[in-house]
């Protein structure tokens, strides 16, 4: 299925190892003198491998807290290669969005493989912005004998998904502006309608329905991109994207390589901003935010959680280290009148940022 000799399963788990390499070093020479990102490998016993680097500041408690104030707060940038044996009930609600599975295999468990990059970062400085990102490929295979549930037979399905997004606690609009001029800049060789597509899925998926606000500034969101039609792309529309496994893969890596260009400059020009304790107030409001969606709407965190053998720290990992939820919280909603409330114009009315 891939133009290469080469499985397309190794090109995604090659690149996404390098990726990840690429981005913790990026965040280490930011902080030079923070502690080291803890990178944690695993196994997964019903078949698979992972990489978790996470950074955490110890706390003052245990008397090996640093002795300056570091950039970051908390984050993660995990990778998972894992395969196995989908339920015929997963095979099934696959066959929804593609139909190259073949109906005469409802009620068979199919061999899987899934490999993705996963990323969060929240900084300390209540200036600078939180970002997530995520690219992953998923596949599934004809059973082979022999190789039941290693995914060793012909691939009958395959996708690619992902995003980035940026949760600022106050707007800059010059940082919002770069964070999407960075991405649509590396969508625009792929197809002209991929960035204005996956921005506006990016607003819509973001969304905290009971608050009646997105959870950030938005970015980029896709998920079951193959060669398959695509129902976010319709009429014309569909002839502005890339098809085939070759040219899919390209998209992915490019907009994978954006990531630290697209966000980097942001957090050095914010990272030593002055700040005030109501600052820092406001910044815990917003994680809690960012909690509520994470924990009651997103799709990837539900399913982690739901997924047999998972590992819950990984899952949540996303989580900010600290939040905060105030009974009515008078902050935030005087519109024009003040720094928050105008993040929370923007939070209620999506804007184009390019």
């Amino acid at each position: 299925m891939a133009s290469s000799s080469r499985p397309m399963r190794e090109q995604v788990e090659e690149y996404i190892c390098s990726l990840q390499e690429n981005i913790v070093s990026a965040f280490e020479k930011v902080d030079p003198d923070a502690p080291a990102f803890k990178r944690d490998s695993w196994t997964r016993p019903q078949g698979g491998r992972g990489l978790s680097c996470l950074f955490a500041v110890p706390h003052p408690s245990t008397g090996l807290a640093p002795q300056h104030e570091c950039v970051l707060e908390k984050a993660g940038v995990n990778i998972s290669i894992v395969h196995g044996t989908l339920p015929p009930a997963a095979v099934k609600q696959m066959r929804a969005d593609h139909s190259s599975i073949p109906s005469e295999l409802d009620g068979k468990s199919l061999p899987f493989f899934a490999a993705g990059i996963s990323l969060v970062i929240h900084p300390r400085n209540p200036h600078a912005p939180t970002v997530h990102a995520n690219y992953r490929y998923f596949e599934i295979t004809e059973p082979s004998e022999g190789q039941e549930g290693q995914g060793q037979g012909k691939v009958i399905a395959w996708w690619f998904g992902g995003g980035s997004d940026l949760t600022p606690s106050y707007l800059y609009e010059e940082d919002a502006v770069h964070f999407h001029k960075t991405l649509k800049d590396a969508c625009d060789p792929h197809g002209a309608a991929i960035y204005p597509t996956f921005k506006k899925w990016c607003d819509e998926y973001f969304y905290i329905p009971h608050r009646q606000e997105s959870r950030g500034i938005g970015g980029l969101f896709f998920d079951d991109l193959s060669e398959e039609p695509h129902k976010r792309f319709l009429g014309d529309t569909n002839a502005q994207r890339p098809h085939t496994p070759a040219d899919i893969f390209a998209f992915v890596r490019s907009v994978g390589d954006a990531f630290v260009p697209s966000y980097l400059p942001l957090l050095e020009r914010r990272m030593h901003a002055p700040s005030t304790e109501r600052e820092r107030r406001w910044q815990l409001l917003r994680r809690g935010r960012y909690v509520e969606f994470n924990l009651v709407y997103d799709r990837g965190t539900k399913f982690g959680l739901m997924t047999p053998g998972a590992r819950v720290e990984s899952v949540l990992m996303s989580l900010p280290e600290t939040a905060r939820w105030e009974y009515m919280s008078d902050m935030g909603g005087d519109g024009e009148g003040s720094p928050e409330g105008r993040v929370t114009l923007v939070l209620k009315n999506p804007r184009e940022w390019v």
